[in-house]
């Protein structure tokens, strides 16, 4: 009689996560905005981008964005190909932190660490579609999503939303707002798109001329967690002050770039950094509202992705703009606490064009 019991109680529970499956399933879906032969294309798992389509300097049209074929490897990625990244981006050392004299305890995923909010962070729940144009005049996609108190640890609700909105000439912003509905909590929300401007399947980006307006970097110690400092980066390979290869001083570093940029701007609307590859001639130009950006060039990234290529290291970088990492344990850093009277703001500008020469 009880094994009888056991296995209707087997069967309900498969039943009941067979359901809940597919109800999650239900809800995830793609979204192309499109202006000309300029496309995006964002899946609400994760608010992510999975493709910007873009034309060379021969107008032939390619992908230039990493990524996959279908909704279940994204569902099941580890890189964060496209996604925000939150409630907090990057590493909080330790994975805790101190608020108004209460000591939280986040999830540990990056060995002792949280990075990017935590093993369930913003890039692996489903958000809510709560605007979409496909096409005409102002093609967007708004997409919010409810952070419950105590979401990997983190406190108090947060309403979190990002919009991806196409302009002319080939423009993509992106608008990353929050707001904290009971309590002070930090947030710092970053899209973490890899980009290869030669296009997904093009090889490595090493060869692509990189211009960042920043003159310092917040270095690390051994864990990936900054030490507090903010360094120049003169006379070191962290220097793209000037447009040079992103591939020229990788003999002086351990493994390509993992490393926050404070940014020189005090206008709301900073330049960011300027990418060019000269093969293809597509170039991008980025501006936004934080303080900082990161800069990762995919250093241990080993994917089977889009078409069944095998993405390598450095086949893609990463421009995150954001919070200084790691501010909730530095003073110094400026603050990225949000309160119900204080929201978060974070704008992005895409601009793409096509150098000839």
């Amino acid at each position: 009689m009880s094994s009888k019991i056991n296995l209707l109680i087997c069967l309900f529970f498969i039943l009941h996560l067979w359901a809940a499956a597919n109800v999650t399933a239900q809800k995830i879906g793609i979204y192309e905005i499109k202006k000309g032969d300029f496309s995006v294309k964002v899946t609400n798992y994760g608010a992510r981008v999975i493709s910007v389509l873009l034309p060379d300097k021969h107008g032939n049209i390619g992908d230039v964005v990493l990524g996959y074929d279908t909704i279940q490897e994204y569902v099941n990625d580890t890189s964060s190909f496209g996604a925000i990244v939150g409630r907090v981006a990057n590493r909080i050392g330790g994975a805790r932190f101190t608020l108004n004299g209460t000591l939280y305890k986040l999830i540990a995923n990056d060995g002792e660490n949280t990075l990017h909010g935590g093993p369930k962070g913003f890039s692996h729940v489903v958000w809510k579609v709560s605007k979409y144009k496909k096409d005409g005049s102002d093609p967007r996609i708004t997409l919010t999503y409810h952070s419950p108190d105590g979401e990997q640890g983190f406190p108090g609700d947060v309403l979190a939303s990002v919009t991806y909105a196409l302009k002319d000439p080939y423009k993509l912003i992106v608008v990353m707002k929050a707001k904290a509905l009971n309590k002070a909590t930090p947030v710092n929300l970053a899209q973490h798109t890899y980009w290869n401007l030669g296009g997904h399947n093009s090889g490595d980006i090493l060869s692509n001329d990189i211009q960042i307006f920043a003159s310092h970097i917040t270095p690390l110690d051994d864990h990936f967690i900054p030490t507090g400092q903010i360094v120049p980066v003169k006379n070191t390979p962290y220097d793209f002050l000037k447009p040079r290869r992103v591939g020229s001083q990788f003999n002086k570093l351990k493994n390509g770039y993992d490393i926050n940029y404070p940014l020189d701007s005090t206008k709301k609307m900073k330049p960011v950094a300027i990418v060019h590859d000269k093969k293809s001639g597509r170039l991008m130009n980025l501006q936004a509202t934080s303080p900082a950006v990161q800069l990762y060039t995919s250093n241990t990234l080993v994917k089977k992705g889009k078409g069944g290529f095998v993405y390598q290291p450095y086949s893609a970088l990463c421009l995150e703009t954001q919070g200084f990492p790691d501010a909730v344990n530095h003073p110094n850093f400026p603050s990225t606490i949000v309160t119900p009277e204080k929201s978060y703001f974070h704008k992005m500008l895409f601009t793409f064009s096509v150098e000839k020469y």
